[in-house]
C-alpha cells in the first residue's frame, strides 16, 4: 500500500488495490487508536490518512454550514511594485472587490525569476508582516511568477513561512497542513498560518476575466455538474479511488445546491456546458477550453509539474484559469503520486458546497500542501 502511495508520477503504480483515505476531523481520533495507527505505519508503512480510513468510524461530516467564512476585510493583497502586471492585477482586484488601501501590501523583487531563494523570501516576508493589518487571515498574491521558494511553493511559503519540513527529496512525506479539513470557528491564524492564493495570470485580460468570474460567483450558484474524470493514466488517476465515497457522502448536499455529480471515463472530456467542478489526472488535459465553466468553478489535474505556472513541460495549472475556471492547483516540484499532496475531491467540493470561499475550501482539501500552489480568486463563494 505505502509503496503504491509513494510511486513517482512518472512511473506506473506498484499496486492496484490500495485503501483510500477517508475524511477525518482534526483532533477527533480516539487516543486508543493512535497506537494501532502507529503499528500499522511501522509494520506496513501505512500512512496516517490511510490508517484513518481503515480505523476511523463516525468521522465528522463536512456537510454542516461553515461557522465563519473568510471575508474581504480579512484578505490582504500583495503587489510586486517592480512588475507592471502585478500592479495592474492588484489595482483591478482591489477595485472590483472593494478592498481598502490599508489592506494592500507592496513589496519589490525581480519579476522575471520563477524561484526565490530562502534569503530573498524571508526579507519579503518580513516586509509583508510589517504591513499586514492585524485582522489579516489570508493573502492574495498578484503574479504568476515566482511560483516557488527553493523547494516550497510560494503560496505555502507565505502561509507557513519557509520551512524545509514542507519539502521532499524524492518520494517522501512532507509536513502536514494544520488547516486540513478544519471545521468550527477557528480562523487560519489560530492554526499559526495565513492562507495564500495567487491571482495568477500572464496577461492582464486573463486576470480581469478571472476576477470578474470570481465576483459574479458570489452566492449565485446555477445548476451545474461536478465531473469526476477517471483516465487511463494509472499513475495520475489515483484520486479516482475517492469518487464512489464522494458521491455517497455529498449527493444530498450537491442536490440542495443544484449540482449533479457525474463520473466520466475520459482522458479528454469536451463540450460540457455546465462545469462547476472538474477533477482529473494527466500530464496534459486536451480540449479544456471547449467546456463552459460556471463562475466559481474549480478544476485541476494531478500531475508532477502543473504548478510550474510559466515554464512547465506539462500542462500548467494556469491553463485552467485561461479556459474559464476560477480556481486550480498544481505542484511546483516532483510530488510523486501521494494523494495527500493534491486536493481531495470530497473535501474540496464539500467545504465549497457548504459555503466556504475558494481559498478556504481548497486549503482544507490538501493534507501536505508544501509543494503545491493554489491559484484563482480567493474570495469566490458561489454557495454562501
Amino acid at each position: 500500500m505505502a509503496r503504491w502511495l509513494a510511486t513517482p508520477i512518472t512511473r506506473e503504480p506498484l499496486s492496484s488495490d490500495p485503501a483510500p483515505f477517508s475524511i477525518p476531523r482534526p483532533g477527533q481520533l480516539q487516543p486508543s487508536l493512535l497506537g494501532t495507527i502507529q503499528r500499522l505505519n511501522n509494520k506496513f508503512g501505512v500512512t496516517l490518512l490511510a490508517a484513518i480510513a481503515l480505523l476511523c468510524s463516525g468521522c465528522q461530516s463536512i456537510t454542516e454550514p461553515p461557522h465563519n467564512p473568510l471575508t474581504r476585510k480579512e484578505l490582504a493583497i500583495i503587489v510586486n511594485t517592480e512588475d507592471p502586471l502585478s500592479i495592474a492585477i492588484g489595482d483591478y482586484y482591489q477595485q472590483r472587490r472593494g478592498i481598502p488601501d490599508e489592506q494592500r501590501i507592496e513589496i519589490a523583487f525581480p519579476r522575471h525569476k520563477t524561484s526565490l531563494s530562502k534569503q530573498q523570501f524571508q526579507q519579503l516576508q518580513q516586509a509583508v508582516e510589517r504591513q499586514a493589518p492585524a485582522q489579516t487571515q489570508a493573502y492574495a498574491l498578484t503574479w504568476a511568477q515566482p511560483y516557488r521558494v527553493e523547494c516550497m511553493s510560494i503560496t505555502a511559503a507565505f502561509s507557513f513561512g519557509f520551512d524545509e519540513s514542507h519539502c521532499a527529496e524524492g518520494c517522501a512525506a512532507t509536513a502536514p497542513n494544520p488547516y486540513f479539513n478544519a471545521v468550527g470557528d477557528r480562523k487560519p491564524t489560530d492554526y499559526g498560518m495565513r492562507l495564500t492564493m495567487a491571482i495568477a495570470a500572464t496577461r492582464f485580460h486573463h486576470a480581469t476575466a478571472l476576477i470578474n468570474r470570481g465576483a459574479l460567483a458570489q452566492g449565485r450558484s446555477k445548476r451545474g455538474t461536478a465531473y469526476l474524470a477517471s483516465t487511463l493514466d494509472r499513475a495520475r488517476n489515483v484520486r479516482a479511488l475517492f469518487y464512489p465515497g464522494l458521491k455517497d457522502l455529498l449527493s444530498p448536499l450537491a442536490r440542495r445546491e443544484k449540482i449533479a455529480i457525474q463520473t466520466v471515463k475520459s482522458d479528454d472530456m469536451r463540450d460540457r456546458p455546465d462545469v462547476m467542478f472538474y477533477f482529473t489526472g494527466g500530464q496534459h488535459i486536451p480540449h479544456i477550453d471547449s467546456n463552459r465553466y460556471l463562475p466559481g468553478a474549480m478544476a485541476d489535474h494531478l500531475t508532477s509539474f502543473g504548478g510550474m505556472l510559466t515554464d512547465s513541460s506539462q500542462m500548467s495549472s494556469v491553463r485552467w484559469l485561461e479556459a474559464g475556471a476560477t480556481g486550480s492547483y498544481g505542484t511546483v516540484a516532483e510530488p510523486c503520486n501521494f494523494q495527500q499532496k493534491f486536493p481531495h475531491p470530497t473535501l474540496a467540493m464539500g467545504h465549497y458546497l457548504r459555503g466556504d470561499t475558494l481559498i478556504e475550501a481548497y486549503w482544507k482539501s490538501v493534507a501536505w500542501p508544501g509543494q503545491g500552489i493554489f491559484i484563482g480568486d480567493p474570495l469566490a463563494q458561489p454557495f454562501r
